[in-house]
């Protein structure tokens, strides 16, 4: 949505990596407007060549996996924009909200940023301080580098609406991790917004898989078996009032019974999802696998 000097989105990720995408699809899956700025000085570009991330035996060239990650997060609703970020700082006129300026000039809005560039916290300093960064020795230099600890395992920060999956120490040293360690903050910062929404603890937690259609049968085809699940799972520790209780549970219920698939649909998206991962596969690749095959 357009401001009077900028954009305003739900969430900003700044880092175009394992970590940023694996975060992007949960968000932008979950329905925020959320952005990707994606240029800079990033790791995964640096290795020669992938054999450890799951799901590819024969290992991946690197060009080939960074296409993966930018196609699903723009497949999940995701803008991925090459820009570089080279500030989030408060607006001048509230101590709320971020406005995060970019290289070529963009200004963009927003309640939440999820930080995931692995070489560079520089660009937070304006709104985390100097206290969020240490000096550390690198090959006998001085080096000043953001402080690994300053977000907890979660992704959290002291500064309300900022998350960083990157840098995280360990939690970043290969693309496995970093991936797995920005779905788990994407999923934290999930939780933390239907917290706020109401959502009383037991049921803030998100989660984003498919059902087949066949699994909700019996008592669990019913919702009134859900609408007792929710209140278990809700408990009685919380301050929502009837209506609130019930607006969420619904909404709650509406979600779980449309992550539902019919065979038929789970066989077209098997077919679509084979056919998406030939576009990244070279032609000549394609044509000499099939010449050894016969």
């Amino acid at each position: 949505m357009p401001t009077q000097d900028g954009e305003r989105r739900d969430v900003v990720i700044v880092g175009g990596g394992p970590a940023g995408c694996a975060a992007g699809v949960f968000t932008a899956r979950y329905g925020l407007d959320t952005v990707v700025f994606d240029r800079g000085n990033a790791a995964l570009p640096r290795c020669a060549f992938v054999e450890n991330y799951p799901g590819f035996p024969g290992g991946i060239d690197v060009p080939t996996l960074r296409g993966l990650f930018h196609d699903h997060a723009e497949t999940a609703g995701c803008d991925l924009i090459a820009d570089t970020v080279e500030s989030v700082d408060r607006p001048s006129d509230d101590d709320t909200g971020f406005v995060v300026e970019t290289q070529d000039g963009r200004r963009v809005y927003t309640d939440t940023v999820l930080a995931a560039a692995w070489y560079d916290g520089s660009y937070l300093r304006p709104v985390v301080g100097d206290s969020a960064f240490e000096t550390h020795d690198h090959h006998g230099e001085s080096r000043e580098r953001f402080d690994d600890a300053y977000a907890d395992a979660d992704g959290r920060t002291p500064v309300d609406g900022l998350y960083v999956a990157s840098p995280g120490g360990q939690r970043s040293a290969q693309a496995v991790i970093a991936a797995g360690n920005g779905a788990h903050v994407a999923r934290c910062l999930l939780a933390d917004r239907k917290r706020a929404r109401g959502y009383p603890e037991g049921v803030a937690p998100h989660y984003d898989w498919k059902r087949r259609e066949s699994d909700l049968s019996g008592e669990w085809a019913d919702r009134d078996r859900w609408r007792e699940w929710f209140a278990a799972e809700a408990g009685d520790d919380h301050d929502l009032d009837d209506d609130e209780f019930a607006a969420l549970r619904a909404a709650h219920l509406d979600r779980t019974f449309d992550a539902t698939l019919s065979a038929d649909a789970i066989e077209e998206r098997a077919e679509a999802g084979a056919h998406r991962l030939l576009d990244h596969i070279d032609d000549d690749h394609i044509e000499s696998y099939r010449e050894q095959r016969d």
